[in-house]
């Protein structure tokens, strides 16, 4: 069977929101109308497709849960996905704030043959720019540690990990303060009661408040290297 891009966007959902649960495999119906933009009744309806075709198990009050052959979908999907990201940042010089919705444009166009030679000029990144992991070729997702920047201890010295959000205003201010992907910092500071945070980075100083603070997630250098 042909999947269809909606069909892939809803197995690479589904695999996402399971994978950053951890344990709980099973993912709600409601999670993955509120990511994906659509009504409970839309996702009733694909649920059903990808069911019948094979793809996902659906268990009442519990949710979803791919099948050997979802996943398998979901995570080509999303390896095609975010090396467009790469290709776009490295290779094209577009900004991180630019190429999500761009990739997800493209990712029903490109071939797999396009997708491997996109990763080989763009150095068979690791990483998205917004620091997800890539799948490799094979299917396999590499393992993830890191931790929300708000949890870091004064004084750590420490690699932003990623970054969860898309909103071009937040990536873009980042980019500023060169709080990207892979950017060494030191938790110089925390006021009490959720108050800003004092990061070093690259010897300069910069306050950021909480809210922003949570959109970050750090690591150690042999954590962001994913091995």
């Amino acid at each position: 069977m042909s999947l269809s891009p909606a069909m892939q966007e809803y197995l690479a959902e589904a695999y996402r929101l399971a994978y950053y649960q951890g344990e709980a495999q099973h993912v709600s119906t409601s999670a993955l109308a509120k990511v994906l933009h659509v009504s409970d009744p839309a996702v009733t309806r694909m649920v059903q497709r990808l069911r019948d075709a094979g793809y996902l198990d659906h268990e009442p009050y519990k949710g979803v849960r791919l099948t050997d052959s979802g996943v398998k979908e979901a995570l080509k999907n999303i390896r095609r996905h975010r090396i467009v990201e790469r290709f776009l940042t490295d290779i094209m010089n577009f900004g991180w704030h630019e190429v999500h919705e761009a990739a997800d444009a493209l990712g029903g166009t490109v071939s797999d043959m396009l997708v491997e030679r996109m990763s080989e000029m763009a150095g068979h990144p690791r990483r998205c720019p917004h620091g997800e992991p890539i799948p490799s070729r094979d299917g396999v997702m590499p393992r993830l540690i890191d931790r929300p920047l708000t949890d870091v201890n004064e004084g750590d010295s420490l690699m932003i990990s990623r970054v969860n959000s898309h909103d071009e205003s937040v990536l873009k201010y980042l980019d500023t303060l060169g709080l990207k992907t892979g950017a060494s910092f030191t938790l110089a500071e925390r006021a009490p009661f959720n108050g800003p945070l004092k990061l070093v980075i690259n010897g300069g100083a910069h306050h950021i408040g909480h809210e922003l603070a949570r959109v970050l997630r750090a690591c150690t250098a042999a954590e962001f290297a994913l091995v």
